[in-house]
């Protein structure tokens, strides 16, 4: 620490931001893309996302100032998990619970990890989202809830629509132990430790 400089300084920043629909993780736009970004949410200089949300899902995205988060956080190696809630097209039966969970999806030839998927009944209290989603007349949906282990891209979409019912609506809901609660849509707060531990949180 260099002589003089002030210990606020030092103190670095861990947030949790519910991230809407239409917003891409990152402050620059996009050329020609239609999708926002997260400069509109007045977040503190020099904070950057920790992973990723697409644009068209929702839910909890963390950030922050200090460096080598990224890493400790989405380490393959470290299998931090990640639940999501998973509005999808049809009635998945057990047997579509079961390839979600046991690890024998394959995606671009490799498996994915197992994981852990279930019904959520009843449903979460969410609000609509905004634009709505697609919904057929004659074909019902349900939510589902999945805790991953690994993010591939758009795995959570590829994995749903594997086992044929593809997703409608996703929410990331936690990450470690650290669950998105009553942050509501386009909200941002700054983490205490005993939250930040909870991020950390190991888990199988």
């Amino acid at each position: 620490m260099r002589p003089g400089r002030p210990l606020a300084s030092l103190r670095r920043l861990l947030l949790a931001l519910h991230k809407p629909y239409g917003v891409l993780s990152q402050f620059t736009p996009e050329p020609g893309s239609r999708w926002g970004t997260l400069a509109a949410f007045g977040l503190p200089r020099a904070v950057y996302p920790l992973g990723r949300l697409d644009a068209d899902s929702e839910g909890l995205l963390l950030l922050s100032d200090e460096p080598g988060l990224n890493h400790r956080l989405l380490d393959p190696a470290r299998g931090h998990r990640r639940e999501y809630w998973v509005q999808v097209e049809g009635e998945p039966d057990d047997a579509a619970l079961r390839r979600l969970a046991t690890g024998e999806l394959r995606l671009d030839g490799v498996p994915v990890r197992p994981a852990r998927a279930w019904r959520l009944e009843p449903p979460p209290d969410l609000p609509p989202r905004d634009p709505p989603i697609r919904q057929r007349r004659n074909i019902p949906d349900r939510w589902l809830a999945l805790e991953l282990s690994e993010g591939r891209n758009r795995q959570v979409r590829r994995m749903t629509a594997a086992v044929g019912h593809p997703t409608l609506r996703l929410v990331r809901a936690r990450i470690g132990e650290l669950a998105l609660g009553t942050l509501p849509r386009g909200a941002w707060r700054e983490l205490d430790p005993a939250e930040r531990r909870r991020v950390f949180a190991a888990g199988p």
